[in-house]
């Protein structure tokens, strides 16, 4: 687990989120629940691009050290790196399983690629 301090101004219209320590990690949400995710999501592709390049991470700052402007608020995001590279692994992988007969008839008339509904469906009921 990794976990960095981010800044959240509220001078727009959209939430702009930075990592002070993470040279150009900028984002933004239009909300709150969205700028979390966008900042966990950016921390996270951050740090595997610069594990990717055989770079080490900077030491996270104190939150007490980091200069917000005043509003700002200074939040701790943290990320599983071992659940991102999992995430990103793209490697396909063979699975065996059952649906009723009639239902893999109209699939295949339609030409429906089962292993890509089978990833969207996936990913839509767990959210990733």
């Amino acid at each position: 687990m990794y976990l960095y301090y981010a800044v959240f101004n509220f001078e727009d219209e959209a939430i702009n989120v930075s990592f002070p320590d993470l040279e150009g990690a900028v984002t933004f949400g239009e909300n709150m629940h969205e700028a979390l995710y966008m900042a966990k999501d950016l921390l996270a592709g951050w740090l595997l691009g610069e594990e990717e390049d055989g770079n080490t991470f900077p030491i996270p700052t104190e939150p007490n050290d980091i200069n917000a402007k005043k509003g700002d608020l200074v939040i701790p995001i943290e990320v599983d790196l071992d659940f991102y590279r999992r995430k990103f692994d793209s490697t396909p992988i063979k699975k065996t399983l059952t649906i009723p007969n009639y239902l893999n008839d109209l699939g295949k008339k339609a030409g429906i690629n089962f292993s890509q509904t089978l990833t969207e469906a996936l990913k839509e009921k767990l959210g990733v």
